[in-house]
């Protein structure tokens, strides 16, 4: 997984767009705005890959503290090119942090590739203080069968296009579809989110389901 994400990084925000049809920077936009922040929040990006949560806390909360955290290397030197300035390189399911000291923690599409979810989501839970938040942005299969099919089909062919367009190789963005097939659904993962300590749980679905923006509040 880190292999495949070292070689994807330099394309990884074109491709969110890409298979976003174009509205991932405006979910990502209201996942932060309907975070409803501290005036200076600490602020954790796991899975980070570039740092657009970072980016964007920091033009909203001019005082913010952020750290963007992803398992490449590859992804946080873009993320540091790019104008975020704090950045590790760590496990979701091993954080290097002491508990509760994060207000928000938000994740763009990692949640599904977490290969331990309960592991990654206690790891989350433990450092965000008491209230405090996950917003978590990504994707799902939709509940309707037939716009499943067609939605899986259509992820493959995106991901096929542009792998063979961009690296020659046509299998390298179907990892997406591919890893849809053993995550979650959207209520399952809210469902989860209740049982690893965030009792109150928002979600707002986009293209009939395929996407999943959730706010998960931790017990106060």
């Amino acid at each position: 997984m880190r292999r495949m994400f070292s070689t994807i990084a330099p394309r990884y925000d074109f491709i969110t767009r890409a298979f976003s049809y174009g509205m991932d920077r405006g979910w990502k936009r209201l996942g932060v705005a309907r975070a409803r922040l501290p005036v200076e929040p600490v602020i954790l990006d796991l899975a980070a890959g570039t740092g657009d949560f970072s980016k964007l806390v920091s033009r909203q909360y001019p005082g913010a503290r952020t750290i963007a955290v992803d398992l490449t290397e590859r992804m946080l030197s873009l993320a540091r090119h790019s104008g975020v300035r704090l950045a590790a390189c760590a496990d979701a399911g091993a954080l290097p942090f002491r508990d509760g000291c994060f207000d928000c923690a938000f994740v763009g599409y990692g949640l599904r590739n977490f290969p331990d979810l309960p592991l990654a989501l206690s790891e989350i839970e433990r450092v965000i203080r008491p209230g405090g938040l996950l917003v978590s942005l990504d994707f799902f299969l939709p509940a309707n069968p037939l716009f499943r099919t067609l939605y899986l089909g259509y992820l493959y062919a995106q991901g096929t296009f542009w792998g063979l367009l961009l690296h020659g190789r046509p299998r390298t963005y179907t990892y997406i579809p591919d890893s849809l097939r053993s995550f979650l659904s959207i209520d399952e993962l809210s469902s989860l989110l209740r049982q690893s300590g965030f009792p109150r749980v928002h979600v707002n679905r986009y293209i009939l389901g395929g996407i999943g923006l959730h706010w998960a509040a931790k017990e106060s």
